[in-house]
């Protein structure tokens, strides 16, 4: 690979990889960690100000295929191939809904934030998504779906749009410029039911 280097809409100089280089060098630093202090390092930030993290991840896992950098090895499994998921009784299906939707009340999305709704969301998803469960790729956010009176009614999930996608790109009209300048303004609709 030749410099400068394009992955995940970022460009890495000589520069980038050098400080990326360094800050693997801590002691004692993981993978995780050194995503947060490379987004940090490069000011790599989402729309909002928050650190691109999981793009970062991508971009610091390619450099390290393509052997350019050297990351440590991972401390943890990151779910993906043999990811078990636990069935609760909360997950069990409840009664069919018959009726008229009015019955429900207003319908609530309630995003998924913390460690026990995540792996709701997952042991749901495991269980009633055709597809079944799998970790979502990029930037992420995820919903459980309520009727006002406190029945669970789903699960969805939004994740970042694939980086390039000629059907897609045509059907929108866009130039390589412009998909670059966009894809933050594009979500996929990665699983629910």
């Amino acid at each position: 690979m030749t410099l400068p280097l394009s992955i995940c809409g970022r460009t890495f100089t000589a520069e980038d990889l050098a400080a990326i280089r360094n800050i693997i060098r801590k002691d004692n630093i993981n993978r995780t960690e050194i995503s947060r202090e490379v987004c940090r390092r490069l000011n790599w930030l989402k729309p909002d100000g928050e650190l691109k993290d999981m793009s970062c991840r991508v971009a610091l896992l390619r450099l390290h295929r393509s052997g350019m950098i050297e990351l440590p090895p991972p401390r943890s499994k990151n779910g993906k191939g043999g990811c078990r998921i636990k069935c609760t009784t909360a997950g069990n299906a409840g009664h069919p809904i018959t009726g008229d939707l009015s019955g429900l009340g207003n319908v609530q999305l309630i995003r998924v934030t913390g460690r026990m709704q995540s792996r709701f969301w997952n042991e749901l998803i495991q269980r009633y998504h055709y597809l079944g469960y799998t970790p979502l790729p990029g930037a992420q956010i995820r919903y459980l779906i309520y009727s006002e009176f406190g029945m669970l009614l789903g699960a969805i999930g939004f994740s970042a749009a694939a980086w390039a996608l000629r059907p897609r790109d045509e059907f929108i009209g866009w130039n390589k410029e412009q998909r670059i300048n966009r894809l933050r303004l594009v979500t996929n609709n990665s699983k629910g039911f």
